[in-house]
């Protein structure tokens, strides 16, 4: 397939995501309003996926973004592919769709393109995002994801959302879904932390084979937000065989390690706050890896997960443990 900056592909329900996402995630200290100017930039740039979450306490930003792009003209509605994500105090089958009206409320929108769940980790419901204990641990909620899996697809029907898929599932939790008696709709995708260290080959190879799009965030690295990511964890763009890459093609570290998820059949997310860099990771469809790149950059995979929720390490549903 030549990849464009148009190019998308078709997931299992008929739909189509576009292959570069904007991930619109910033730590707590980051005022909304850079978000908000950030998503017009992108949208200014040719983006046309915008991958959001209601955890990240910014829909109404990246909502308002989106609006004032339609309306100055810029895009359609429908030219916009929105994701928007369940979190996990929401997991329980009965709160899925008010959760998801929250959500179309903040953006503003009628529907939303796809809605996913943000994780297979329940917590308790309630108003706080991480309910905790008086020891600071995090209170954990037992909920059957097969119900809430039910639940979505009734979003779907109900015509609130286009599509929808899981995050950070592995494969056990994949085929729990998969093989749910009386399954309406298939995940149309599993997005996950995924680059250059951790390849996620075996879970790739999985969901392609079960006609599941792998979409993958993280993948320059990380954010390195203390609260969630181990500090001594090696830089992925500081790599020198993505140096070397990078040098050979005059291109960016970060946009060899764009391509390489491009050239995988994966949809990648890129997140930037600066207009610089918003423009330099949508030119990745400007050069092509070789067979031999592809395979320097597969050789440097070490199954090192940045993104690795210690605080939800004794959760029942914990998906890290497993071999993918």
């Amino acid at each position: 397939m030549e990849l464009c900056k148009d190019t998308s592909v078709k997931m299992n329900d008929g739909h189509r995501i576009p292959v570069v996402g904007f991930g619109t995630y910033a730590p707590d200290t980051f005022p909304k309003s850079k978000c908000e100017e950030a998503v017009k930039v992108a949208i200014e740039v040719g983006y046309r996926h915008i991958d959001g979450a209601y955890f990240y306490e910014n829909e109404e930003e990246v909502g308002g973004a989106i609006r004032e792009k339609i309306a100055d003209g810029t895009v359609k509605r429908e030219d916009i592919f929105y994701t928007g994500k369940l979190w996990s105090t929401f997991n329980a089958p009965v709160m899925v769709q008010s959760a998801l009206k929250k959500s179309l409320k903040s953006l503003q929108f009628d529907y939303i393109d796809l809605y996913i769940i943000h994780t297979p980790l329940s917590l308790k419901p309630g108003d706080d995002l991480l309910p905790e204990d008086g020891n600071g641990k995090l209170i954990f909620d037992n909920v059957d994801l097969c119900a809430t899996w039910e639940a979505m697809e009734a979003c779907k029907d109900a015509g609130l959302v286009k599509s929808i898929g899981v995050s950070n599932f592995n494969r056990r939790q994949l085929e729990m879904i998969l093989n749910k008696p009386g399954l309406k709709y298939k995940p149309v995708c599993n997005q996950v932390e995924c680059h250059p260290y951790l390849n996620q080959r075996k879970l790739l190879e999985f969901c392609k084979s079960k006609n599941i799009v792998l979409v993958a965030f993280s993948a320059l690295g990380s954010h390195r937000e203390e609260r969630w990511v181990d500090q001594s964890t090696p830089l992925l763009l500081e790599d020198p065989v993505l140096n070397a890459l990078a040098k050979k093609y005059s291109q960016s570290p970060a946009l060899v390690a764009l391509r390489y998820q491009l050239q995988r059949g994966v949809v990648v997310l890129a997140k930037s706050f600066t207009r610089k860099r918003i423009e330099d990771n949508f030119k990745v469809f400007d050069f092509q890896l070789t067979e031999e790149d592809m395979k320097a950059i597969d050789s440097l995979n070490q199954n090192l997960r940045y993104d690795l929720c210690p605080q939800f390490l004794d959760h029942p549903e914990y998906p890290f443990a497993d071999d993918y």
